[in-house]
């Protein structure tokens, strides 16, 4: 009978033992365990993070640390950490948790334009992406990789065409640039090259040109008026003499560093630079900003017209006034000095 009590208490234990441990199991796995108010919360995971890593970032956003750390450790998760990016849904319970940053990297959309160097493109990029800045201008900058490809220093930041793509978080500096360089060629499909060939332009001349049509004017309707303009230039070997070139020119020049230059002067005409298309015949060496697609497909499909020249509008802000003789030209040009001076803008 003794014995009989001892087994008895032996099963009623056990039994205890095992329903605390199927309950402990039970929330381990399967209640709720996150502690954010918004709908999903991220995790970046680096490259080759650890445990601790993700565990730092996990613990604000958890209720109870201690049972995720225990069902991670039972899953083996803390010796198969993968980098990325990971989403965590409100409401998620350890074990949903656990799935999702072991194998659901999420990619998304990154996007850039009108970025004036590399450098601000590298800083651009490094925000959205694990990649830093200094490892991305590297990347950008390799001697072999620009001479393998047919660019320069100057010409390769027209290697990024602006848009929005989708990347994974953890992607490196080489692997974001090359493939910048894929989409750069399929950017230049047959079509697009064979109207660069129709205009005696290559596809890296044909984004220079588009730079400087671009910082002349962002209304997209008359980007192809302003392509035309230059091109008629070009073809007759006339100095294109575009203002944003000598702005550019003088922004290299310590004395112009953090300024703004809102008007053009003839001492900017004179500054010795290949940027001067004052001076230089023909296109500049590389770009001088990062043009939006619609600049480069206006000069791929450039306006037919008669017109050498133009200038800034003062009746109507953001377009010009075109001009087929210099005399027409003259006389819009000092409509709008005057409108400059009237202003008190006077550099």
């Amino acid at each position: 009978m003794y014995i009989k009590k001892i087994l008895l208490a032996i099963v009623f234990i056990g039994l205890a033992v095992a329903a605390y441990f199927a309950y402990y199991v039970y929330n381990a796995m399967f209640v709720s365990n996150t502690n954010f108010n918004n709908d999903v919360a991220y995790v970046y995971v680096p490259t080759n993070g650890t445990y601790e890593d993700v565990r730092e970032q996990l613990i604000p956003l958890l209720k109870d640390i201690d049972s995720f750390d225990a069902l991670a450790k039972q899953k083996k998760y803390v010796t198969n950490i993968k980098a990325g990016r990971y989403a965590i849904k409100k409401g998620m319970n350890n074990n949903d948790i656990i799935n999702s940053i072991r194998s659901n990297n999420l990619p998304f959309n990154i996007s850039f334009n009108n970025q004036e160097s590399l450098e601000k493109l590298a800083g651009r990029i490094s925000a959205q992406i694990e990649a830093d800045s200094l490892s991305l201008l590297n990347a950008m900058t390799d001697e072999a990789f620009l001479k393998k490809n047919d660019f320069t220093l100057a010409t390769s930041l027209g290697m990024y065409i602006p848009n929005s793509y989708e990347f994974f978080w953890n992607t490196s500096a080489e692997q974001f640039r090359d493939r910048m360089l894929k989409e750069y060629n399929r950017f230049w499909n047959d079509t697009r090259k064979a109207k660069a060939k129709a205009i005696n332009l290559t596809p890296t001349q044909v984004i220079t040109l588009a730079s400087i049509v671009h910082e002349e004017s962002k209304a997209v309707d008359e980007q192809p008026r302003i392509a035309g303009v230059y091109l008629n230039r070009l073809r007759i070997g006339m100095l294109l003499q575009a203002d944003p070139t000598l702005k550019f020119a003088a922004y290299q020049l310590p004395q112009y560093k953090n300024t703004v230059i809102k008007r053009v002067l003839n001492v900017h005409k004179e500054i010795n630079s290949p940027y001067n298309t004052y001076k230089n015949l023909g296109l500049t060496p590389g770009l001088i900003a990062m043009p939006d697609v619609s600049a480069i497909d206006a000069v791929l499909n450039y306006e037919k017209h008669d017109y050498l020249y133009f200038v800034a509008d003062a009746k109507r802000l953001g377009y010009h006034k075109f001009a087929k003789t210099l005399a027409q030209h003259n006389a819009y040009a000092r409509e709008y000095h005057a409108y400059l001076s009237s202003q008190g803008i006077n550099q």
